[in-house]
């Protein structure tokens, strides 16, 4: 049996350099000295024939695009050789889930409390962050699977669509057009817009007023969807949103009114995404198929 030319050891170093952006840092967490990292590091490219890192003097290291791709794999090997090697209960594992963060509040508990419902034993590690980050943990298998929106996301992704959420509009109580029970774009944006300034959301809601021949004054932007709620229900300007809140008060109890909008709109696409690179496991495959039977029947 030909041995195995790379130690669990040698992959943590490498793992906690990237995670630490120096090998200092990785000594730090692993409490090791920093020439053991440093040769660890060494070995590993050494074995690869090429680098997984770039060093910059007096800036650390950041790992090139070869390394990206093997520390994703190192993360997957790393914890199946925990499952196998652990003992106590071989059964329990980890799932880390991303999500995007005008999603979580709204999705992702009960997601998390009812798989955990189900497959007693396993659990669930949640990571908040836009789409950018979620895109980027996903490829270094920093996360296994993320609750995203399918907006503007790397051909390098694996989606499974979940849901498709028609936008909607947003006015304070007492609106005159608070008691029709819809409204078209153009009436909705007559007045000046409060804009999710989240990169892909904000695109978003830009292009769909834009598809109505409108270019909308934005009175103020924010990347929170409870502060957009709540600016207005204070007469800070009207909004948009896809994420479903039923609510019909803000934070401060003022009401706000939720206004199906009329016409033709391209919905927002809840789904999971995984890298299509990186292979998965069946603890992501289980949360899979019971998210999609969650979402069956919204």
């Amino acid at each position: 049996m030909k041995p195995i030319p790379i130690s669990l050891r040698q992959i943590d170093y490498v793992i906690a350099t990237a995670d630490g952006g120096s090998t200092a840092a990785a000594a730090r967490i692993l409490n090791v000295s920093q020439p053991s990292v440093s040769l660890a590091i060494a070995k590993v490219e050494e074995h690869f024939g090429r680098p997984l890192f770039a060093r910059t003097a007096g800036q650390g290291v950041v790992l090139t695009h070869y390394g990206r791709q093997k520390l994703g794999e190192f993360r997957i090997l790393r914890t199946d050789a925990q499952r196998t090697l652990n003992a106590n209960n071989a059964e329990n594992a980890i799932l880390n889930l991303g999500v995007f963060s005008t999603l979580g509040p709204r999705y992702a508990p009960r997601l998390v409390r009812g798989f955990q419902d189900e497959s007693p034993g396993n659990q669930v590690r949640l990571h908040e962050a836009n789409l950018e980050t979620l895109s980027g943990w996903l490829e270094t298998g920093q996360i296994d699977v993320a609750l995203i929106y399918d907006l503007g996301l790397p051909s390098s992704l694996k989606i499974t669509p979940l849901a498709d959420i028609r936008p909607y509009g947003l006015l304070p109580g007492g609106h005159p057009l608070a008691g029709r029970k819809a409204i078209s774009m153009a009436e909705l944006l007559q007045e000046p817009l409060i804009l999710m300034s989240l990169p892909h959301s904000r695109s978003y809601f830009l292009t769909l007023a834009q598809m109505h021949g409108i270019s909308p004054q934005i009175a103020h932007e924010t990347g929170s969807v409870e502060m957009l709620r709540s600016m207005v229900a204070n007469g800070l300007g009207v909004g948009l949103l896809a994420t479903d809140i039923p609510h019909r008060t803000a934070y401060d109890q003022r009401p706000i009114v939720r206004m199906p909008l009329t016409g033709k709109l391209a919905p927002h696409r809840i789904a999971l995404a995984r890298s299509g690179r990186l292979r998965s496991n069946c603890l992501v495959e289980l949360f899979s198929s019971y998210a999609q039977r969650s979402f069956a029947g919204i």
